[in-house]
């Protein structure tokens, strides 16, 4: 996987975006999602307030600490950014964002996660985007389905279990396929590689074949019955490529690319006018500028496939 991996600062609450080329962390590094409550909020523990979609950071673009907010924000833990400590909890008005206790600090802002992940370096986004999943699923996890009493939390573990009827209720995974799928360029030319754009989204961007994955399905199954479905094309050589937690589509969005090559060379894409809009082979060395954003898994599989291409 060629998937960026910006460098961490050494200040964890300052952001800095680093070059996409930077090697991927060593484990235990970066972001580590967990669940400890066997710990209070310490003051200097990095603090995520959430309201909705967005997040509050200061103005200045990092991350705030739980001594600058008030004492009786109801944290919950999401996990440690190199080491330090990540709370996060719901706010319930970002009309009035909370500003940091001390006179000389800036007052904060709120941000979506694609603002945030456009700017911060990729191991901040991704415990930005865990904060946010793990607030949404609290407030829509909330009662037991089954029997409908209040759940409680489970020690140690994103998940709540009903004191009542012990139903589980963890947060689960929703996983998506995404595919970079090139053919061989007519007349010996470049390579070519299959964009589409949606009917609905950010329409003006070609993007790659993607779509969730069935119950019972494996990914590689998933790979092939979306572009069946979406452009009516049949894949070989399906390969994954990686993976990326993506905030944007709701709690426990899990992305999971893969690359591929058309069966058929001279096929053509044929799409529904639905879902998708447009499907059209690409050659490499002649992208349209109109692609996924950097700090998504799309963008480094369409980058990946250019510089499979050049080689």
């Amino acid at each position: 996987m060629s998937a960026p991996s910006p460098g961490l600062p050494t200040d964890p609450a300052v952001h800095r975006p680093s070059p996409a080329s930077e090697p991927v962390p060593p484990v235990g590094d970066g972001f580590l999602p967990g669940a400890d409550r066997t710990t209070l909020p310490a003051p200097g523990d990095l603090a995520l307030p959430v309201s909705g979609r967005r997040v509050l950071t200061r103005a200045d673009g990092r991350f705030a600490r739980v001594g600058e907010l008030p004492a009786d924000t109801g944290w919950v833990p999401v996990g440690t950014l190199d080491g330090v400590p990540v709370w996060a909890a719901e706010v319930a008005d970002p009309a009035e964002p909370a500003e940091p206790a001390a006179t000389d600090e800036p007052a904060g802002r709120w941000c979506s996660w694609r603002s945030l992940a456009a700017e911060l370096p990729e191991r901040f986004a991704t415990a930005a985007g865990r904060a946010l999943a793990v607030v949404t699923w609290r407030r829509t996890h909330r009662w037991c389905g089954a029997c409908r009493a209040e759940l409680a939390d489970v020690p140690g573990e994103t998940a709540r279990r009903c004191p009542d009827c012990d139903l589980y209720v963890p947060m689960r995974l929703s996983a998506a396929v995404l595919v970079a799928i090139t053919r061989r360029g007519p007349a010996g030319g470049p390579d070519e590689l299959l964009l589409v754009r949606h009917a609905y989204g950010p329409t003006e961007l070609w993007a790659l074949v993607a779509g969730f994955v069935e119950t019972g399905e494996t990914l590689e199954a998933a790979v092939h019955r979306e572009v069946g479905e979406e452009v009516g094309l049949a894949v070989d050589r399906v390969a994954y490529f990686g993976s990326q937690p993506w905030a944007m589509s709701g709690p426990g969005t899990l992305l999971t690319g893969f690359t591929a090559t058309a069966a058929d060379p001279s096929a053509e894409p044929v799409v529904d006018g639905r879902e998708l809009v447009e499907a059209r082979w690409f050659p490499l060395d002649a992208l349209p500028a109109e692609l996924p954003p950097a700090y998504s898994i799309s963008r480094w599989l369409v980058d990946a496939a250019v510089s499979a291409g050049r080689r």
